[in-house]
């Protein structure tokens, strides 16, 4: 599984070659050579490279950007997919979690994986015009409660 790595590990004002790259950010120093020759800016063409830090964590923090994906109204996000989809048969079950918020739960339709997404108890409305959403109902309890 790929590593999340943090920008703010970086330090603004500090110049880093590609080994102490490597080791701050905990990957190896061909990845730090990859991001070089994908447009990480250097300071000088002579060795060592030298990396600002400004430019490494706006380079990183450019690079978490271009990989989200965000979801519309009506799509929740599979794991294994690693894609926003609208849920199987257009189904989801409100979980709530507080008075406010609530989970909405579906299926996968290509791997029939779950599906997770928080949603406002207020937008439940306008996400119900696309989806189909259960609300559970509360269980009876077997015994008094005390």
């Amino acid at each position: 599984m790929p590593k999340r790595i943090n920008p703010n590990r970086v330090k603004i004002h500090r110049n880093y070659t590609v080994e102490e790259v490597a080791v701050l950010l905990d990957v190896h120093k061909n990845t730090v050579r990859g991001w070089i020759k994908d447009g990480l800016p250097v300071c000088s063409v002579r060795r060592p490279t030298l990396i600002l830090g400004d430019d490494l964590r706006a380079f990183l923090q450019a690079k978490r950007q271009a990989h989200k994906r965000k979801c519309q109204l009506f799509e929740l996000y599979c794991l294994r997919c690693r894609a926003p989809k609208q849920p199987a048969g257009n189904m989801v079950d409100f979980v709530p979690e507080d008075a406010v918020r609530g989970r909405l739960m579906g299926l996968c339709p290509d791997c029939e994986g779950v599906m997770n997404r928080y949603a406002n108890m207020a937008s439940l409305s306008k996400i119900q015009a696309h989806l189909e959403v259960s609300m559970p109902t509360a269980l009876r309890h077997t015994r008094p409660v005390v």
